[in-house]
Order: C-alpha cells, then structure tokens, then sequence
C-alpha cells in the first residue's frame, strides 16, 4: 500500500509533551516499553525489570499508572485533535485495517511508526485486536463493522476450493457479496483489498492471484510450485526452457533449465505435449506418449480413418504428422481394416 498519509502534527513532538507529565522512572519504562527512544526494540515487562530491579508485575503497574497519569493531564487534552485525526485516517482507510497496513502507512521509519503506535495505544477511541490463528495485528474503530468483516473473511474461506486459484478482481466481488448490510462508503476496491489482507487464511501469490494461504499455488516454495504459476499465466504449452526463463524474471529465482526440466517430470500437474512443450493437466492434456493418445482416441470415439486420427491427436500434442502416421504403422498396437478405419489391437 502506497504511503500517501498525510498529518498535520509531528507524533515524535507530541509524545514528548505528554511524558513530560511523568516520573523520571515511569518516563524511561513508557519509552523503553513502547520504542520511543533511539533504541526502537520495545522491551518486555521482564528485561526492563531486571533492568531497575524490580518484577515485572511493578514495571506493568508503573505502565499502568503512567499511562492513567497522561490521559488526566492537561496535555492530552491540549492535543486531542491528533487523536482525532488518526480517527479520521482509520476510517477513511475502511475503519478496520491490519496493524502492518496503517504503520506503513503513517510512515516508513520505525521510531516514527512507534510513536504514532503508542498514541493509537493511549486513546479509547482506538481498538487492537491481537493476531491470532486467523487473522493479523489489526486495529478499528468500529466494534460492528470489525465484526463483520471477521465473519464476511471466515465465509469466504469456507467457499474456496483448496487448490483455487481467484484474480483479484474476482475475490473482491465474492468477499463483497457477504458484505451486503456494510455502507457502500466502504465498499471500494481499495478497501476491500485491505481487509482481505487482515486474513492469515486467505492471501495472493505472486503473480497476484488469490487462494487458501495455505495453498501451494499461493504459498510457493519450490520449482514446480513456480512453473505451475509460469504455464498457468501463458495460458498455452511452453517450451521448459522458457518455463526457467521466465521464473526467474517474474519471481527472480535462479532456475537452471536441466532442474526446471526435472521438476516438470516429476510432478503430475505437467503433461509433456510436444518435444520440451509441457502443458498443464488441469487444461485437458493426458499423459503417455503419441502412441498412448491414439489409444485412447480410438477407445473414445471407436474406428477412425487416419486424417480424422491426425486431426484429434494435433488437439493434445504438438506434433509432425509424419509421426502419428508412423505410430499408426505399428501392427503391433494397431490395425487397420477394409474401409481404411484404424482400431486397437487388443
């Protein structure tokens, strides 16, 4: 997502005005616990304990208290139009959105992401919901919406096929059909996209296709995983020269052609069409060679003369003529009667 995020206040300013109202000690354990120094690592309860030699609960009770402490000061109230105006962006940004999205959104410096963080961390107005099995670190400001946008993503997944594969265009229109009831303000492409991507179960591989995450035609992990992804873009059979070609210009791994060739024998979802053409299963190809293909036309369709053979075989291999005729030759496999019809020998 494009950073485009534009405030008219400086968070890093802000929240040094509102620690000012602090402690030295709770000062420190604010700025240690959430990255607002030079050191942006947010430290846990135990290290920042062991620290100042006290346990961890005492450092989460001076949180605490530091935390009431700036929400009653004079300060926070002096700069209630910025957490206004944070409202106003996580609306505008659909009201629900991953912690990732909107961080990177407010900026793309870690300390400044901090601060904006701990400001969305101070006000009720604002609501984390931590990662879990389903879904990413989001925040909201919608109780309802945030609600149905989690129920809308865990339909959605339901309705996938495990190896399916959506275009983008096509998942945002399903995903939005289990939204009816949500106000059309929200139902833009750009929103819809974000919330998709609050989801742990559903994601896009690289060619920006949309499936189960865990999928291997979106969790891509090896070569045959890649070359799929290549055929399935052609849209037509390809030489495996060009399948390692073009893995490593659209996903810029290094595949050698003798193992891009290996890999598309191994795996069943390839059918070899041609001399080093290979095609996907999924588009109606069968295994086996020439030979093997006669066999299963003249089984289908019963006796053919030879052009009508020649006609059907040129649908499923890329092939010289010359070829299937000198298969057809074989009386081994195949026989030929009065009336010029080929039949299997059985």
């Amino acid at each position: 997502m494009p950073k485009t995020a534009i405030v008219t206040f400086k968070p890093k300013q802000v929240n040094k005005a509102l620690l000012q109202s602090l402690s030295d000690r709770g000062k420190e354990i604010i700025t240690e616990r959430h990255g607002l120094g030079k050191n942006t690592e947010k430290r846990t309860l135990e290290a920042i304990g062991k620290k100042y030699g006290i346990t961890r609960e005492r450092v989460r009770q001076i949180e605490k208290h530091s935390i009431s402490t700036i929400k009653s000061s004079k300060e926070y109230k002096k700069y209630s139009h910025v957490f206004d105006e944070l409202h106003d962006i996580i609306k505008g940004l659909g009201a629900v959105v991953s912690e990732e999205d909107l961080l990177s959104y407010l900026s793309d410096d870690k300390e400044t992401r901090n601060h904006f963080q701990f400001l969305l961390y101070l006000d009720d107005y604002f609501n984390k919901e931590k990662e879990d099995d389903l879904f990413k670190h989001r925040w909201h400001v919608d109780p309802d919406l945030s609600s149905k946008i989690h129920e809308s993503l865990h339909k959605l997944y339901q309705s996938l096929s495990n190896e399916e594969l959506v275009s983008e265009p096509d998942m945002i229109k399903r995903f939005l059909r289990y939204l009816e009831d949500v106000s059309d303000d929200y139902k833009k492409e750009e929103i819809a996209r974000r919330w998709l991507s609050i989801s742990k179960k559903i994601s896009k591989n690289p060619l920006g296709e949309w499936g189960k995450a865990d999928s291997k035609n979106i969790n891509t992990k090896g070569m045959r995983d890649y070359a799929f992804l290549v055929l399935r873009k052609q849209g037509r059979p390809i030489h495996f020269r060009e399948v390692a070609k073009t893995i490593e210009e659209i996903f810029n791994k290094k595949a050698h052609v003798a193992t891009t060739h290996n890999e598309l024998i191994k795996d069943p979802r390839f059918v070899l069409v041609g001399r080093g053409l290979y095609a996907l299963k999924e588009w109606g190809y069968t295994g086996g060679v020439v030979r093997d293909v006669i066999k299963r036309i003249l089984k289908q369709k019963g006796p053919l003369p030879a052009d009508e053979i020649i006609k059907e075989v040129l649908k499923e291999r890329f092939v010289r003529e010359n070829t299937i005729l000198v298969n057809l030759q074989n009386p081994n496999h195949f026989v030929k009667d009065e009336d010029g019809l080929y039949h299997v020998v059985e």
